[in-house]
């Protein structure tokens, strides 16, 4: 995982559930790009046409609560989010997040600070975010370590890919 990720601000409220992030009907669907097309239908239909490489979300509390379907995360990263920062992650969906690629971080009433389209900053190994329109800085959680290193390889599968080639 990059230690500076740049980005424009998609913001979203609390209890952002699963069903929201990528509606149930579309749960037959494999391809990741199929998946994109459907991302945040539940609050905006339009917003795979939107969003962009590198966007961040910003949300409050208990972001990816529902079902414990691992297409949310997978949508996200697929239309082009590069990271979720939220006042708090429901736990199954910060470890599916973690286990496809998809770099979550918490911070501390977070979401007034920003307006939606901001352009911002995190800096994953100072556990800073960067309002660019304000020049203010807010602290952000770190991650540990070994979750840092699943990201950096693009996921848990590939994580462990590597792990048992360095076995033999």
């Amino acid at each position: 995982m990059k230690d500076k990720i740049e980005g424009k601000v998609w913001k979203f409220g609390d209890d952002i559930d699963t069903d929201i992030i990528i509606p149930g009907r579309y749960l037959v669907l494999t391809d990741e790009n199929e998946l994109a097309k459907h991302a945040m239908e539940g609050v905006d239909p339009e917003f795979h046409r939107k969003a962009q490489d590198g966007d961040i979300i910003l949300a409050g509390k208990n972001f990816g609560c529902g079902s414990s379907r691992e297409h949310a995360p997978i949508a996200l990263k697929a239309v082009g989010i590069s990271a979720v920062v939220a006042e708090s992650f429901a736990r199954i969906f910060y470890r599916n997040a973690i286990n496809v690629g998809l770099p979550l971080l918490e911070s501390e009433k977070i979401l007034s600070q920003f307006n939606q389209g901001d352009k911002i900053e995190l800096y994953t190994d100072k556990g800073i975010l960067e309002n660019e329109r304000t020049g203010e800085e807010y602290e952000i959680k770190k991650l540990p370590e070994f979750m840092l290193e699943i990201l950096d390889k693009g996921g848990l599968i590939l994580y462990l890919k590597e792990k048992l080639k360095e076995e033999m």
